[in-house]
């Protein structure tokens, strides 16, 4: 059953009451006092099985050969690692490091090394300006991104010829209208895959809010329920309940397990993707003739690219201090960083990565735009709850007797009350 926009709230600041008393329960636990640690523990987000525990089992070897600090290393699916990393903090069963895509709730709260307390100069140097942004909090760096990704939209370019489209949308007219022709040609094809579950419901809003002129701040303050972003929850909301273009039940699907998979079998028009579905469906997924483009517009401008990136925080802990400065700079050391990157068919978060990606003709799209992404608000602590109410109840806004401009007046409403 999905929780209401009220539940949702009440949950997400029982999380942060719980927090603020890990908080205080560990003040005073300074990481560079005391005894050095003999282990850390590393909490890690599968982003795929084939790759993400090879890669950290190896690090691991390499920084326990190299510290004589041994690494707790735990990897837990994308589906759980939100609800799991609060439970160790509400619990004050901190990781030392902790990957994840929202930190601010954590510096806020003075559970965090600052960038300044544990990466080497040199380091903070290399880290692409815009990741610095959105890892800074009240002027101090503590979301150390550990890679990056930026959209685009996948299309199918034998559904396109079937069903008689030249060429990619560049309108959101043309994209409604080419949705219908594609899902017209039926054979269980729909024309857009849209994915709405709680994976990541936020990624998926912000690439439309983007592309028609909406935000989820401006200069300072929350616009969630702005004119620009209600028109685009309506539009989304109506390409599965009035142009009946999406799978089933949109509200409830997410991407990797159930969006994607629609666009690998070759059954999906329309999808917005990023470099691991195209390393996919160059190995994996060979049959799929398919083409990347920029998004269409709602609002006759350029069309916009949202970016995303997640985080390696350190958690300050009594003694870890100089183990953590140890695992950052290893972590991000040129032969680390690019190889997980690569083998995860991610992109660059530094300046020296996007000289060693350059080369790579498929990732030009996505490269191009890094410096200049969209990005959602991470440096603010209410994002983490925000981000949890879309994942938990976008489906109901989209659902057919669903009220997106309600749901979105409801989301300001939180985000101004902090709850």
């Amino acid at each position: 059953m999905r929780k209401s926009i009220r539940r949702g709230a009440a949950l997400a600041l029982a999380s942060v009451a719980a927090i603020s008393l890990a908080a205080c329960s560990t003040n005073g636990s300074s990481g560079s006092g005391g005894d050095s640690v003999k282990s850390i523990k590393v909490v890690i987000a599968e982003y795929s099985p084939d790759n993400t525990a090879k890669f950290w089992k190896a690090f691991a070897k390499t920084y326990e050969e190299t510290t004589k600090v041994k690494l707790d290393l735990q990897i837990i699916s994308w589906n759980d690692i939100d609800q799991q990393s609060s439970t160790m903090v509400q619990t004050n069963n901190l990781p030392d490091i902790l990957n994840l895509n929202t930190y601010a709730s954590y510096a806020a709260d003075g559970l965090l090394y600052s960038g300044d307390e544990v990466l080497p100069k040199d380091t903070a140097e290399d880290i692409i300006p815009a990741f610095v942004d959105s890892g800074t909090y009240k002027g101090k760096f503590y979301g150390m991104p550990d890679l990056s990704s930026a959209r685009a939209l996948f299309y199918n370019k034998d559904l396109f010829s079937q069903a008689g489209i030249a060429k990619p949308p560049t309108t959101w007219d043309e994209f409604r209208d080419d949705a219908k022709k594609v899902t017209a040609l039926g054979n269980g094809a729909v024309g857009y895959a849209q994915p709405l579950g709680p994976e990541e419901a936020q990624g998926e809003l912000a690439m439309w809010l983007f592309n028609n002129g909406g935000t989820f701040k401006k200069d300072g303050k929350w616009t969630l329920d702005s004119p620009e972003n209600v028109k685009t929850l309506e539009f989304m909301k109506g390409l599965s309940v009035t142009d009946g273009v999406t799978q089933n039940n949109p509200g409830s699907t997410n991407r990797t397990d159930g969006a994607f998979p629609l666009f690998e079998q070759g059954k999906a028009g329309m999808i917005v993707g990023f470099g691991p579905l195209q390393g996919a469906l160059d190995k994996d997924f060979t049959g799929v003739n398919y083409g990347i483009a920029p998004m269409p517009s709602g609002n006759k401008a350029d069309p916009q690219t949202y970016g995303v990136t997640d985080y390696l925080m350190a958690f300050k802990k009594k003694g870890n201090q100089d183990a953590v400065k140890q695992f950052y700079k290893l972590y991000y050391s040129p032969d680390q960083i690019n190889t997980w990157i690569k083998a995860e068919g991610f992109l660059p978060v530094t300046q020296s990565g996007l000289k060693s990606f350059e080369s790579e003709d498929k990732l030009k799209v996505y490269l191009d735009t890094l410096p200049n992404i969209h990005l959602t608000p991470t440096d603010d602590p209410e994002w983490d709850k925000v981000k949890l109410t879309i994942q938990q109840n976008i489906g109901l806004a989209v659902a057919p007797d669903g009220d997106p401009a309600k749901f979105l007046k409801d989301l300001q409403a939180q985000a101004e009350a902090g709850k």
